[in-house]
């Protein structure tokens, strides 16, 4: 049986792979998917990696900054038992699957949220662990700093840079317009606008973004977005239910 035109679409800029989980919440409410993917993800398996983890894991709290940090960690040496960070649902649920059994997450799943942990107060925290890539949540090390903490930093893995497929691109000039943003991350918003022709790159201005945060809502407004909808959280179903709307309707709402 041959599955019905999608009536909207949504656009990702997730790492190469890993688009399936917003394919799958994009397709229960009628849509498909476009994967602008501006990386891939890769392990560092070295021994300076190594020793920086063991390190980090050998802080009073340790923060994971995403679930493919806890992989990449969990492939370079067995996690011990500690106090774990996630910055969101499925950083911890990453780490629980690894074995962790104290995982703390914020309500607020954002660099903002993070901060607001007890356990990374400057009245809690001696040292803190951070697990993490180069690049990643680029304003939570200089914060915890700030507060007089020392940071312990391993990055465990890396993005690197794709072109971006020609299909997907063919397919953003074809979608139905406007399309739908979903943005997790500035850095990925920034590479990929770098790689678009001009006349993919005017077909991804007419998207409404679906920021994960205050912050990226922020970014995508300063990038020439003008319309911006800000989800309850980074997960794939808060970012389709923010574009489809308070009434859940299966077509987003502009």
């Amino acid at each position: 049986m041959q599955s019905p035109t999608p009536r909207w679409t949504l656009v990702s800029l997730r790492p190469r792979g890993g688009h399936d989980s917003l394919r799958r919440a994009a397709a229960r409410h009628g849509g498909g998917l476009v994967a602008l993917s501006p990386w891939q993800l890769q392990d560092r398996d070295d021994a300076a990696s190594r020793t920086a983890l063991q390190r980090a894991l050998s802080a009073d709290a340790v923060v994971f900054t995403s679930p493919a940090a806890v992989r990449a960690a969990a492939r370079l040496q067995a996690l011990p038992a500690m106090v774990a960070c996630a910055v969101g649902s499925g950083t911890a649920a990453a780490l629980r699957r690894a074995g962790v059994a104290e995982v703390r997450v914020p309500g607020r799943m954002d660099t903002e949220g993070l901060l607001n942990l007890p356990e990374l107060a400057a009245s809690a925290a001696g040292r803190i662990g951070l697990v993490t890539a180069p690049g990643g949540r680029g304003a939570l090390q200089p914060a915890l700093e700030q507060r007089g903490i020392e940071v312990l930093r391993a990055d465990v893995y890396e993005r690197v840079p794709v072109a971006l497929p020609r299909r997907a691109v063919d397919a953003l000039r074809d979608a139905p317009r406007p399309p739908v943003l979903a943005l997790t991350s500035g850095e990925a918003l920034q590479q990929v606008m770098g790689q678009l022709p001009a006349d993919a790159l005017d077909a991804l201005r007419t998207a409404t973004v679906i920021a994960a945060s205050e912050r990226l809502a922020a970014i995508a407004r300063e990038a020439g977005f003008e319309r911006v909808r800000i989800a309850r959280s980074p997960r794939p179903a808060d970012l389709v239910a923010a574009a489809c709307g308070p009434d859940g309707g299966r077509v987003p709402v502009a």
